[in-house]
């Protein structure tokens, strides 16, 4: 089981610690792309027009600037520096020490600037987003790409992949053929009547990862598997849970039904 996760928008920086070692994060064979990036992301942050180039207010114009600082700030873990509603809800950040094993082994985090990263990868906090056009780069998605489908194409191979991904980021990889590619979907239901959602959808699917990650037995190992396990949601945090058929190809959909 591979749990795939977008980054939060927002990071909570390090106070204290030692700065990034881009040779100690997984995947090792991201390195050369994740230094190209991580260069022109520091380079940006220094440009008086760098929140434009990256495409967010000026009010986020510290965060930007604070991308000049990259290589010597502060790291810590990814489940630490990642925060809001999804993580919020996930609290990878407070496991067991078993929980945290597994997550290290199932939640896979993709990025703008690492490409994807574990929950225990130490980095620093950051603003990018994958729909960025970056100088020196260009359109991150399309970049990382190639190297993410022989970094992570392997790990997902006849495997079921649970894919909580927005869709910039779905964008830059695509599970094999022979994985059982299952993507979240979250629904909102008033009297009858279901509407999709965004806000409420991060924290619902944070729910999920943590239940995957927390619950005794084996991870499931297909989508019917997982639909099972996530019914023990219902009554709590979900009034419903439902698989749809499967395509003739691509991913089917689990709907997790919120009241």
């Amino acid at each position: 089981m591979l749990v795939m996760l977008p980054p939060s928008e927002g990071k909570t920086p390090a106070r204290s610690g030692a700065p990034l070692d881009l040779a100690d994060l997984s995947h090792a064979d991201l390195t050369p792309l994740r230094a190209k990036v991580l260069d022109a992301l520091v380079e940006v942050g220094g440009r008086p027009d760098g929140p434009q180039v990256l495409g967010v207010s000026r009010g986020l114009a510290d965060e930007v600037a604070r991308n000049a600082t990259l290589r010597d700030a502060p790291a810590a873990p990814a489940s630490r520096v990642y925060t809001g509603v999804l993580y919020g809800a996930a609290g990878l950040d407070s496991l067991t020490p078993t929980a945290r094993a597994r997550a290290a082994r199932h939640v896979r985090i993709v990025s703008g600037l690492w490409g994807v990263v574990t929950p225990d990868d130490r980095i620093p906090a950051y603003r990018l987003s994958m729909g960025t056009d970056l100088p020196g780069v260009g359109p991150l998605a399309p970049a990382w790409r190639g190297p993410l489908g022989d970094a992570l194409t392997a790990e997902a191979a006849g495997a079921l992949v649970v894919d909580c991904r927005s869709a910039a980021y779905l964008a830059a990889w695509t599970p094999p053929a022979d994985a059982d590619w299952v993507t979240v979907r979250v629904l909102r239901e008033v009297d009858g009547r279901r509407s999709v959602v965004s806000h409420h959808a991060k924290h619902t699917r944070g729910l999920l990862t943590r239940h995957l990650v927390t619950r005794r037995g084996r991870p499931p190992r297909d989508a019917e598997e997982l639909a099972h396990v996530a019914s023990a949601l219902v009554g709590d945090a979900l009034l419903a849970v439902e698989l749809d058929a499967p395509p003739r190809r691509g991913a089917r959909t689990l709907s997790l039904v919120v009241a």
